[in-house]
C-alpha cells in the first residue's frame, strides 16, 4: 500500500508541475513457467523491434532464449517464434540483438554461449537459426550494427570491443579486435556499449568515460576525442545519438545519477549542455535509451519508461512516463531494461527484468511541438465526483481519454462541444483517476478523484 501511496502522490506533483502523461499500455506478456535469474531474479532482459513481410514484431530475451511477437495488430498480439538459447537456465542475465537485412542477430553475456543468427524471411510461419557458433566469440554484452557499412560492433564479453563485417549476412568475418589491433586502446579499454553511425563510434567505456573513434577505415582507427571526467560521473553504460548528429544522450548506470546531454559538434571539447533524470528517488538508476526524433525514450530500471523532450538540448523536460515495476527503488538492479520506439505504426516496445514485454500505444506519447499545459480556459468539475464529471468552456477540446491510477485506458472518446457531461458512476472504480484532454495544439492531464 506504501508503493501505490507514494506513486500516486510523485504522479499528482509531475502532472499539476510539468504537465506529464502516463503512456498507454496496451499488452503486456511474462510466463510464470520460465525461472529468473539466479543475480537478480530477472527472468526477462533486452527488447528489441524489427518489420519484416509488412508486418511488426517484437524480440524479448529471457533466461531461455528469444521470444518473437507479432504486434501488427495491436488488439491480438501472438507469440510466433521461440529459440532456445545456446547456454540457458538460471545463470542467465543478458541478451542482445540487433536486426540486419532480414536477419536477427542474438548474443549472450554468460556461460558458454555463441552468435546466433536468425532468418526472418518465412516470419509470421517460423524463423529458421541459420547459423549458432562460439568460433568468433562466446560471449557479448551488447552488439550494434552499422547498416550503412555492414558492420557488427560487439561489446564486452570475451573481448573489450570487436569489428565483423556481414558482407555475408550469415557468415560473419573479424575485421578488427581492437584489444590487440588498436595501439591507443590501452588508454580506453572496455566498452559497456557503443552507438555507430557511418564508421563513428561513440563507446560508453564504464568508468575511463565517453570516447569517439573514427573506424571509417578499421585497419587504421583515430581516436577523435573523448571525455572522461564530467559531472554526476558513474559507471558509463550506455548512449545514443540524435539524428542532428551534435547531440549525445548518455546513461551512467549509477545510483542517482543523472542522464548527460552532450554537445559533440566539435570532438576535440564534448561539453554537458544538461543534465535531467526521474525525480523519483536518491536511488533511481538509468539503464538504456533512445532517440527518436526530438524525443529520448529512456528504461530507468525501478521508475519504468521515461519520454524527455529533447527539442531544446539544453532545457529537456519530462513529457511521459510508465511504471513498469512494483518494486521500490533499492541499490540493486531491477525493472525497465530497455526500450524500442522505432516501429513504423509508432508502438513503443519495452522490458522489465521481473513483468516481462509491455507494448505501449505510440499516440499516447505527446510530441515535441504539442503544449502540455494546465492553463486552457475550460473548467472540469467536480472534483471529487461520484458518478458525473463535466467540461465546461470545452468548445476546443478534440478527444479525451481517461485512466485509472495505474495507467489503464478506461474510455476514449472525440468530442465536439462546448459542455461535455461524462457518465463514469458504471467504470470508474472509487479513487484517484486521471483524465487526458487534447485539442489541435495543446494535451492536459488532470488527477481526479472518485468518491
Amino acid at each position: 500500500m506504501k508503493k501505490t501511496f507514494t506513486f500516486l502522490f510523485s504522479l499528482f506533483i509531475s502532472l499539476v508541475m510539468v504537465g506529464q502523461v502516463n503512456l498507454t499500455n496496451i499488452y503486456n506478456w511474462k510466463d510464470s513457467t520460465l525461472m529468473g535469474s539466479q543475480a537478480f531474479n530477472n527472468t526477462y532482459n533486452e527488447v528489441w523491434g524489427f518489420t519484416q513481410n509488412q508486418k511488426e514484431y517484437a524480440v524479448i530475451g529471457t533466461t531461455e532464449g528469444t521470444h518473437i511477437f507479432d504486434v501488427s495488430d495491436p488488439n491480438n498480439i501472438p507469440l510466433v517464434d521461440f529459440t532456445e538459447g545456446r547456454f540457458r537456465g538460471r545463470y542467465v542475465i543478458h541478451r542482445d540483438y540487433h536486426d540486419y537485412n532480414g536477419y536477427l542477430y542474438v548474443v549472450c553475456d554468460e556461460g558458454p554461449s555463441s552468435l546466433q543468427i536468425l532468418d526472418l524471411s518465412h516470419l509470421p510461419d517460423s524463423t529458421a537459426l541459420v547459423y549458432d557458433e562460439d568460433s568468433l566469440f562466446q560471449r557479448s554484452h551488447n552488439i550494434f550494427i552499422d547498416s550503412a557499412r555492414g558492420v557488427l560492433y560487439s561489446c564486452g564479453g570475451d573481448r573489450q570491443l570487436t569489428l565483423f563485417s556481414l558482407a555475408d549476412p550469415t557468415h560473419p568475418k573479424r575485421l578488427l579486435d581492437c584489444q590487440t589491433d588498436v595501439p591507443f586502446w590501452n588508454s580506453i579499454g572496455y566498452i559497456h556499449d557503443i552507438y555507430v553511425e557511418d564508421g563513428i563510434a561513440f563507446c560508453n567505456a564504464g568508468t575511463n568515460g565517453f570516447f569517439m573513434i573514427d573506424f571509417t577505415d578499421p585497419s587504421n582507427a583515430k581516436l577523435m576525442g573523448s571525455l572522461t571526467q564530467y559531472p554526476d560521473q558513474g559507471y558509463n553504460h550506455s548512449g545514443w545519438l540524435h539524428s542532428a548528429g551534435n547531440i549525445y544522450a548518455m546513461a551512467d548506470e549509477t545510483w542517482g545519477m543523472d542522464i548527460k546531454i552532450l554537445d559533440i559538434s566539435d570532438p576535440s571539447d564534448i561539453k554537458v549542455l544538461s543534465q535531467i533524470n526521474s525525480n523519483v528517488d536518491s536511488k533511481s538508476i538509468v539503464h538504456n535509451l533512445i532517440f527518436k526524433g526530438d524525443l529520448l525514450f529512456v528504461s530507468y530500471y525501478y521508475d519504468g519508461v521515461y519520454v524527455f523532450d529533447l527539442s531544446d538540448p539544453a532545457n529537456p523536460t519530462t513529457l511521459a512516463m510508465y511504471e513498469t515495476s512494483p518494486l521500490s527503488p533499492r541499490n540493486s538492479y531491477e525493472g525497465c531494461w530497455g526500450v524500442y520506439p522505432f516501429l513504423p505504426s509508432g508502438l513503443v516496445l519495452a522490458s522489465d527484468m521481473q513483468e516481462g514485454l509491455f507494448v505501449f500505444d505510440g499516440n499516447s506519447v505527446p510530441t515535441s511541438n504539442i503544449t502540455i499545459s494546465e492553463d486552457q480556459n475550460f473548467n472540469i468539475y467536480p472534483n471529487p465526483t461520484s458518478n458525473t464529471l463535466n467540461i465546461s468552456n470545452a468548445s476546443e477540446i478534440k478527444q479525451i481519454e481517461i485512466y485509472n491510477a495505474a495507467g489503464s485506458l478506461l474510455e476514449k472518446r472525440n468530442v465536439n462541444s462546448n459542455f461535455i457531461e461524462l457518465e463514469i458512476e458504471n467504470y470508474i472504480p472509487k479513487g484517484v483517476f486521471i483524465i487526458k484532454l487534447f485539442g489541435d495544439n495543446f494535451a492536459t492531464t488532470k488527477m481526479m478523484m472518485k468518491i
